[in-house]
């Protein structure tokens, strides 16, 4: 393997000193223009990139803003779109990490805050996150929170409205067994979308039976079992609510495993708006969320508390709305 290419590869091949380098690099005074143009050429045609901790040893900043996630999944995937589109015009870059199996180990998000910060990154976004200390050494902006009180500034979606406007449409089309099913109970957001679905049945007169609500964890394992409890029961749901879009999807996998036609036999609505979403046949009626717009206003908020620049609110709430296709029709 080639080794990497050094401060003084450059130097010796540019034909001046380290220093003279390091000026070049770090944009300093006390170069001549036509040494500094040698300079740069050398270093582009070599590939020479300098240290990021020695950068920032030197600067006390790395331009570098960490992404923390729990996993690399479609909703994580579509917030890294949205925030490295808002850094597009900047100096900063995205570092992305995710906890993946220690995602669910408590205090993981602020073990490795305190690893990255300081060091190798100037701010952080947590996506869906569960710390309940948000004493940081550097600013931090939280995406889909956990339920408990976090005092980090968050950035959000309407998740009450949007389920409401779900369940509401499978109301109208005249479904009245109506399953939910549920996504992690630690996290803000599946709390809330279950309470617009409640709020929505309240509103028109339908009692929720506690058979048709099941957990399905945000995940398709989870949901699987969900969905096939609910589409085994003696009287089984004419329509499901999915508090996500992959819950939604593994549930029309199984309907379809047991011979049911979505949307003939059964309805299904998802929330998130996913790409994957459009993709099924018939494609997914679903809850749109900004998701990449809640990337890109997380890293706005994000950039302007590290600069120290003034912000309206270090709360915000995005509105959702309802994408009707094809999984959900009148029932009979």
């Amino acid at each position: 393997m080639k080794s990497r290419v050094t401060i003084v590869d450059v130097a010796e091949a540019a034909g001046v000193s380290v220093a003279t380098v390091s000026k070049v690099v770090n944009e300093r005074y006390g170069v001549a223009a036509a040494t500094q143009v040698r300079v740069q050429g050398v270093i582009e045609t070599l590939g020479y990139e300098s240290s990021l901790v020695a950068r920032s040893m030197r600067a006390h900043k790395t331009h570098v803003i960490g992404v923390l996630v729990a996993e690399f999944e479609p909703f994580s995937a579509e917030i890294l779109k949205g925030a490295a589109s808002a850094l597009a015009e900047t100096d900063y870059e995205l570092l992305a990490y995710t906890g993946a199996q220690r995602s669910r180990r408590e205090g993981w998000e602020r073990r490795y805050l305190s690893r990255l910060s300081g060091t190798l990154i100037d701010g952080a976004l947590l996506v869906t996150p569960t710390v309940s200390d948000a004493s940081t050494s550097v600013p931090v902006v939280a995406i889909d929170p956990h339920t408990g009180p976090l005092g980090l500034p968050t950035v959000d979606s309407d998740n009450v409205t949007g389920a409401r406007a779900a369940t509401e449409h499978l109301v109208a089309l005249g479904h009245r067994r109506i399953a939910f099913v549920a996504g992690r109970s630690d996290l803000a957001s599946s709390a809330l979308r279950e309470k617009g679905f409640r709020d929505a049945m309240a509103e028109a007169g339908l009692a929720v039976d506690p058979d048709l609500v099941r957990v399905g964890e945000y995940s398709k394992e989870s949901a699987r079992a969900a969905a096939t409890e609910l589409l085994t029961l003696p009287a089984p749901p004419t329509a499901i609510f999915a508090a996500n879009d992959l819950s939604a999807l593994e549930t029309i996998k199984v309907a379809h495993e047991r011979g049911l036609d979505v949307p003939g036999d059964l309805s299904v609505v998802g929330f998130d708006d996913i790409p994957e979403s459009t993709g099924g046949i018939p494609p997914l009626t679903t809850v749109h969320q900004p998701i990449q717009e809640m990337g890109a206003a997380a890293t706005r908020l994000l950039v302007a508390l590290m600069n120290g620049t003034p912000v309206d609110s270090t709360y915000v709430t995005l509105p959702t709305s309802l994408v009707v296709r094809g999984t959900t029709r009148k029932l009979g």
